[in-house]
């Protein structure tokens, strides 16, 4: 979506928290989570929101957590349908670098003025300067999944930390990411379910690590420790369960889960078949002392 327009719209359905300490607060927008809660939503109930990019059919959409949420650079992530023929309008985003990652559905993708065919596995990096628009030219619905995070620029301006220490190894798999230079375009597209893990550096300037999809087999568990980055976790197929230490949640297909920075979560699957997800990890500098 556009750096954060639709919020001003539309009511936030806020995540459900399983938290590890403290309980959730009330806000402006309703029930939020204190940050050092597993975040977990799915994509029932969206709302309903025409004419979004200027253009007049309807889109679908849903926010599963917010930057409000989180300590790191994220400004949302969101899930978002068009009907066959539904356009999401072409626009640049010049604060916030974002990605499509497509679930359903096939169309295509306009990067500054060039069409590119998508479809279940295709992910678009957009960063700063690109116009880019999506249209629906299947006869399904076309869903996809929307990470959008703050350049470091502007979330030096609001006052986050933009860049966060780096690990030990990560400069020897990542170039370095490039200054934005005003409107510079900054896109590519890439198979996730072909090549299973993108870095993004070399088009996104901040400190998103990696965007990958994963799979566990029947039964097996994996651990997600939120250390020095945050992770968000949206389940693509099979069913399974997330557990924060203080509570299990039930996973199906539509179901993220996220991870703030200090908190850890254990995932398995179930015993009927392999669970598949999407993930993205972010770096994130540790919070200041207050003392």
């Amino acid at each position: 979506m556009s750096e954060g327009a639709l919020t001003d719209a539309v009511p936030i359905p806020a995540p459900v928290a399983v938290s590890r300490r403290h309980a959730a607060t009330s806000s402006p927008h309703g029930f939020l989570p204190p940050r050092d809660a597993v975040l977990v939503a799915d994509v029932s109930g969206p709302a309903d929101i025409h004419g979004v990019h200027g253009t007049t059919g309807l889109t679908r959409w849903k926010c599963l957590a917010t930057g409000t949420d989180l300590y790191g650079t994220w400004e949302a992530i969101e899930w978002a349908s068009v009907p066959p023929g539904g356009v999401s309008g072409e626009h640049r985003h010049t604060r916030t670098e974002e990605i499509y990652f497509v679930l359903r559905g096939t169309g295509e993708i306009v990067l500054d003025g060039t069409a590119h065919a998508i479809r279940p596995g295709s992910l678009v990096l957009t960063g700063l300067g690109t116009v880019h628009g999506l249209r629906n030219t299947g006869d399904t619905d076309l869903d996809w999944l929307v990470v959008e995070m703050r350049s470091p620029e502007f979330a030096a301006a609001l006052g986050a930390p933009a860049d966060p220490p780096a690990r030990a190894d990560e400069h020897r798999h990542s170039p370095p990411r490039p200054q934005p230079k005003g409107t510079e375009v900054h896109a590519r597209l890439h198979d996730l379910r072909a090549e299973r893990s993108v870095d993004p550096s070399g088009v996104f300037t901040g400190p998103l690590r990696r965007v990958s999809m994963e799979t566990l087999d029947p039964g097996a568990t994996t651990e997600l420790r939120a250390q020095d980055s945050e992770h968000t976790v949206f389940v693509l197929s099979g069913t399974g369960w997330a557990d924060s230490g203080s509570g299990t949640v039930e996973l199906s297909p539509g179901t993220a889960v996220t991870l703030p920075l200090g908190t850890v979560a254990r995932f398995g699957a179930g015993r009927s078949g392999t669970l598949e997800y999407f993930r993205a990890e972010l770096a994130v500098a540790p919070p200041a002392d207050p003392r």
